[in-house]
């Protein structure tokens, strides 16, 4: 795997955006500020909807104190968060009304068979197997079905990987995910990381500009972030400093659709190397040792990890 396979940084201005890019979107509702989770003035233009919760595979369990799960509650969309060529991410307010029970919430949408998939999905797919050969054949062929299959592994993928990884997380502190709130066929919710009091999302590690210590520690944050993903039996596939969210001071790991079983897949040692290389290059270019950030030998001890070396 090429360097030059990477996905390039985000930039603003012209060119084809990126699901990563870091500028929020709500230009679509004409906003110049994003909508927080009081904010008269925050309303949908068509009717809420009602809660989805019921329909829905949920999260782990116990559930967070913050999240509503009331059935009664209405989803408010207020707008959108990202967009890309696979997924789009909504900032959507479930709420109670007559009441002060209310949230925000990320709501990730997988484009439907129309529109692209993941760039290069063939490799990430490799290792992921599903039991209907009839449906394999659909997705191995990219037909109209087998690519709605694939959208729906994309979001699934992510669904389980962050419930395993929030789980382990909150077990142990040494990785912080957000919290999988649902999953219902091809929309994900997840919490939305942040302030939700301002509806202002945590900035990516690529907008930071920590200092010396600040910077070490986050560092440290990602070893241990890596080293649970590799015991785990995961590569991220797709790490970059735009990916990474850094939130009161924790280092948050975000989009993982693509989440690479580096057993399983005869390209996982890639993947997780590529990881590797990207986020240790963006620390060193802003001051980190060399010798702390040697991707070649993170990347022998993550492997170690995971049980292939």
């Amino acid at each position: 795997m090429r360097d030059h396979d990477l996905p390039a940084p985000q930039r603003r201005g012209r060119g084809k955006s990126r699901f990563d890019d870091d500028e929020p979107d709500f230009l679509k509702r004409g906003r110049r500020t994003p909508p927080t989770l009081t904010d008269p003035d925050a309303e949908p233009e068509a009717e809420d909807a009602w809660s989805s919760w019921d329909q829905a595979v949920h999260g782990p369990e116990p559930h967070p104190d913050w999240l509503v799960t009331e059935l009664a509650a209405r989803d408010t969309e207020l707008g959108v968060l990202k967009t890309g060529k696979e997924a789009d991410v909504h900032l959507v307010r479930r709420a109670v009304p007559g009441t002060d029970r209310a949230c925000l919430l990320a709501v990730k949408r997988y484009r439907d068979a129309q529109h692209r998939l993941f760039h290069r999905d063939a490799g990430y797919l490799e290792g992921r197997r599903v039991r209907r050969s009839r449906e394999m054949r659909a997705m191995t062929g990219r037909t109209a079905f087998g690519r709605q299959m694939i959208a729906g592994q994309w979001a699934a993928a992510e669904f389980a990987a962050l419930s395993q990884l929030w789980e382990i997380g909150a077990a142990s502190g040494r990785i912080a995910v957000p919290y999988p709130v649902q999953l219902l066929g091809t929309e994900l919710m997840l919490e939305f990381v942040g302030d939700a009091e301002a509806g202002e999302a945590a900035p990516r590690l690529a907008q930071t500009r920590p200092d010396d210590d600040g910077l070490r520690d986050l560092w440290d944050q990602l070893v241990e972030a890596l080293t649970v993903l590799a015991r785990a039996g995961y590569a991220h596939g797709d790490l970059s400093p735009y990916n990474l969210l850094v939130h009161a001071g924790r280092l948050v790991m975000i989009d993982l659709p693509q989440v690479v079983d580096v057993v399983a897949n005869p390209q996982g040692a890639d993947f997780l190397a590529r990881d590797v290389r990207v986020v240790a290059a963006w620390f060193t270019a802003r001051g980190m040792p060399a010798t702390v950030t040697d991707p070649a030998a993170l990347t022998e001890a993550l492997l170690r990890e995971a049980g292939i070396r």
